[in-house]
């Protein structure tokens, strides 16, 4: 029976996580198969990446003191026409590149927000975060903003013009464009108003983002590296991106990871955060302002350290699957058949660790039994602790480095003693 604690007048399960989930799996009937909770994709689906255990909480919750005098928020009534006027005078940052907020609504959804616009049913506000030249940084609403810039003036956003189609109640004007109607509904359309909260520059950055993680507005809460990619523009939004789609990065993840939530994206800031700062460096408190300041720090990267980056990146996503095979990156027991999910922690630890690494000890590796001590490792509760609950501690982020330099070390070093018999 489970091993079960007493704490502060509730029972806390002692089990691994992995015991707890192959524990769910033999209830549905799948004994072979554990079953690991996954994040989704915008539409509700599961992904192949592991959710970590309790970092919607820890993200909610506000770990540094901060003066609430410095918090300001200005709700604004503002019409279409004047947020078009910000688009054209490119006053309002969309991020273009944003996977899940721009450009994924079918001309049904978009021609049916229109048509709300037409029938003057209020829709849902609008969220911002203001830059230092005043620019807003549209961080929730993308969807809305760019469905009504695509019908209106679709050179704003450089999209093809939006035709009504789908409509369930103003079915006169199926394939319509904003031409084609009258003067008095294009005015209609221009004059809509609009709610803007806009977070005025000054508040501070951890207390932005911790706002922006409570919208729920548009039904499936925005992931934190949709937070980051939206507040933060630079560089580290386009290497993200260009790391994210790299042959090396899909091969050793198994063409698995759905971007559309930018999980991609956070894998590759990961990295990166912890090739420019040691774990070991790393100060307790909150792992989202960590890597919040990771993308500050790519920001200012010169090219030659850029670069020093991207190659690294890529000799260690290249190391790992050959190395780990179709198990990098995921949580493995011995003689396990089936891959698990892709675990984030395991993926930072992993590949900061083989990039720290000489070519040649990672040559070396590439003929060690790696998997099978990782399987040893999977067996450290406390390890797997580290990479499932509570990811951002300071001790669970120690733990797992030093845990996987460890294994590597042991591995390298069995190798060279077997060379020299």
């Amino acid at each position: 029976m489970a091993a079960l604690e007493e704490s502060q007048g509730r029972t806390r399960d002692q089990r691994s996580v992995f015991e707890r989930y192959q524990d769910a799996a033999a209830e549905a009937g799948e004994p072979d198969a554990p079953v690991f909770a996954v994040e989704v994709t915008a539409d509700g689906r599961p992904t192949d990446i592991e959710r970590e255990e309790g970092e919607e909480a820890a993200f909610e919750e506000i770990t540094s003191p901060f003066d609430p005098e410095h918090i300001d928020i200005d709700t604004r009534t503002t019409t279409v026409d004047l947020l078009l006027s910000r688009l054209r005078n490119e006053m309002i940052d969309l991020a273009p590149d944003f996977q899940r907020k721009a450009g994924i609504w079918t001309d049904g959804k978009q021609s049916r927000l229109i048509e709300s616009l037409l029938l003057r049913i209020p829709i849902p506000s609008f969220y911002a975060a203001e830059n230092k030249d005043g620019s807003w940084a549209i961080v929730d609403g993308i969807q809305r903003l760019t469905s009504i810039a695509r019908f209106l003036e679709p050179q704003a956003v450089g999209a093809d013009p939006l035709k009504l189609t789908g409509l369930e109640y103003l079915r006169n004007f199926e394939g319509a464009s904003f031409t084609d109607l009258s003067g008095k509904l294009q005015i209609r359309l221009r004059e809509t108003e609009v709610v803007v909260h806009v977070i005025r520059r000054g508040t501070p950055e951890p207390v932005m983002f911790n706002v922006f993680a409570r919208i729920n507005t548009g039904g499936e809460p925005l992931t934190r590296q949709e937070i980051r990619h939206a507040l933060i523009p630079g560089r580290a939004r386009t290497l993200l991106a260009e790391l994210a789609v790299t042959p090396e990065f899909r091969q050793a993840t198994g063409y698995s990871v759905v971007g559309d939530r930018m999980a991609d994206r956070e894998m590759a800031l990961r990295f990166l955060a912890f090739r420019m700062t040691s774990p070991h460096a790393y100060r307790p408190g909150d792992f989202d302002a960590f890597l919040a300041e990771a993308m500050h720090q790519v920001n200012r990267l010169d090219s030659a350290d850029e670069d020093r980056l991207r190659f690294e990146f890529l000799t260690a996503m290249t190391a790992a699957k050959e190395i780990f095979g179709p198990h990098a990156f995921r949580k493995y027991r011995r003689n396990q058949q089936r891959k698990s999910p892709i675990n984030k922690a395991l993926f930072e630890a992993i590949a900061v660790n083989l990039a720290g690494l000489s070519h040649y000890e990672r040559e070396e590796l590439r003929r060690a039994d790696v998997l099978d001590a990782f399987a040893d490792l999977m067996e450290d509760v406390d390890f797997e602790r580290a990479i499932s609950v509570g990811t951002g501690d300071a001790r669970k982020v120690r733990k797992r480095f030093d845990a996987v330099k460890e294994l590597f070390e042991n591995a390298l070093g069995a190798e060279g003693g077997g060379a020299e018999q």
